[in-house]
């Protein structure tokens, strides 16, 4: 039997790819001072590259590097899950070690998306006293805690991961013959 290598070899680099991609969308935009909470139109357009475009293009180009490069030219629906998963994996946490970070850094950022929000809040709902805009205010700053952002960044991008490495490995799928 055929040694195997495992999908990982492709998927970290790709997984890194999409990391630094991810940073670099929150980076610039903090950096030209665009508020991604005000701006809907960009702020929809990083959401949809992230968690739809970008995955199921990275996905698709590592699992099909390794099926081509690295395997032979194929490609088990496990290990096209493994990959997927992988990658989306390293980008998650990548960039929520990133954030914790540039949230130690930079703690007047978090200030400014809260009051931003809170904002926002107001602004949609018009009924909403002051004490309904604090608990909801302090319900998000303690869900914004490491404790809890990192671990579900990761569960939520794992599980994307899983689905377009469904559907990706089903279409590159290319099983080893027995006797090979």
């Amino acid at each position: 039997m055929g040694e195997t290598t495992s999908p990982a070899k492709s998927a970290v680099q790709y997984g890194v790819i999409f990391g630094v991609i991810m940073i670099l969308e929150f980076v610039i935009p903090y950096a030209i001072g665009i508020n991604l909470l005000e701006n809907k139109t960009l702020g929809l357009i990083i959401n949809l590259a992230n968690y739809l475009f970008l995955p199921v293009l990275l996905i698709f180009i590592a699992l099909n590097n390794y099926k081509k490069n690295i395997n032979n030219g194929f490609l088990s629906f496990s290990q096209a899950l493994k990959g997927g998963v992988t990658l989306v994996v390293i980008a998650a946490l990548i960039f929520s070690l990133f954030t914790v970070v540039f949230n130690l850094i930079f703690p007047e950022y978090l200030v400014e998306i809260m009051s931003s929000t809170r904002k926002m809040m107001a602004e949609s709902n018009p009924n909403f006293t002051e004490e309904q805009l604090d608990t909801s205010i302090a319900m998000i700053e303690k869900f914004s805690t490491p404790y809890i952002t990192v671990p579900a960044t990761i569960a939520i991008y794992a599980f994307i991961g899983l689905i377009y490495s469904l559907i990706i490995g089903a279409i590159l799928k290319n099983d080893r013959p027995q006797g090979y």
